[in-house]
């Protein structure tokens, strides 16, 4: 039954379609494109791994050894990494100034952010749209033209404010003007679609809106919120013209910035071998966070995209 029921259905194939069948599964044009796929993917990561790279092999070479063009260490040393936190450098005191900033400017960001983003995903109000457009085009400005103004009011130019110099606030606040539009924009769409009828069926079941919020929304919103909270520590932690602006002296320094004043034995010459090991260590952490939470980071950036 099944032979003459494959000889029937071969029948009706016409010539073309049979040598069609009988060909190799793989062509040349197959070949050629898995090839070439496979060579522009390599050179994609070549081009963003050779950087880190050379940053890590360039950081445990000896001090002596800055303008080396080896692409090993030869002898590997670690006289770069004791050296950067040489009492003059002031690095690690930078490090937590870095960790302190990101952290608690993820946090507010994230406090503001998930509060505006719910109100504009779930309350009807007239130009809510207007409202979030004004919110994302905030984010298109140049930041540099934020520190004029800012740092007239922070010096102490103006008599009914108080001179924010040198203080964690003056390198926080301003960073929340990056940080909210994007912890806005991107939790606005993971709102938007959470069915509004798990509040309902939660206030139906006595709870207020708060808690239904609270026992409801927000571990739903997790993997979003979450997403937002890296992106956000990672923005903060690797910023640099505001800290260079509000924090002048040593103490105040962020990571990046102390980076930037590294200097030599001498107190002009260039540290290569320094300022490698340096970038190693604000970076690579970055990097694992990354590596580490990357499934998190696409879902929650790929489910606010769903209805």
């Amino acid at each position: 039954m099944t032979t003459t029921t494959v000889a029937s259905n071969q029948s009706h194939l016409t010539a073309e379609e049979i040598a069609k069948l009988n060909k190799p599964g793989h062509d040349a044009k197959w070949w050629f494109g898995t090839v070439g796929t496979i060579v522009g993917m390599a050179a994609i990561v070549l081009y963003c791994i050779l950087p880190f790279y050379w940053m890590i092999v360039s950081s445990l070479r000896l001090p002596t050894m800055g303008m080396s063009n080896d692409f090993l260490p030869n002898p590997p040393s670690v006289e770069n990494f004791i050296a950067v936190f040489a009492p003059a450098n002031n690095f690690g005191r930078a490090l937590l100034n870095s960790i302190l900033i990101s952290t608690v400017t993820t946090v507010l960001t994230l406090l503001f952010g998930v509060l505006g983003a719910y109100s504009l995903a779930r309350l009807r109000f007239p130009l809510k749209g207007l409202v979030l457009a004004v919110i994302i085009g905030c984010s298109m400005f140049p930041g540099i033209t934020l520190l004029v103004p800012l740092l007239k009011m922070f010096s102490g130019f103006y008599p009914w404010f108080p001179n924010w110099m040198n203080t964690y606030q003056a390198l926080i606040i301003p960073s929340l003007s990056f940080g909210l539009p994007l912890c806005v924009w991107n939790l606005t769409a993971y709102f938007r679609q959470l069915p509004v009828e798990l509040e309902h069926s939660a206030m139906v079941d006595g709870c207020t809106p708060a808690q239904a919020f609270r026992l409801i929304i927000m571990p739903l919103a997790a993997p979003g919120v979450f997403t937002t909270a890296i992106l956000v520590f990672i923005a903060v932690w690797n910023e640099f013209m505001i800290a260079n602006t509000f924090g002048t002296t040593n103490d105040m320094f962020t990571a990046p910035v102390a980076l930037n004043r590294f200097t030599g034995s001498l107190g002009f010459n260039t540290p290569f071998g320094t300022i490698m090991a340096a970038g190693v260590l604000i970076t690579v952490p970055l990097i694992f966070m990354v590596l580490a939470f990357q499934r998190r980071i696409i879902g929650g950036l790929a489910a606010g995209a769903l209805k």
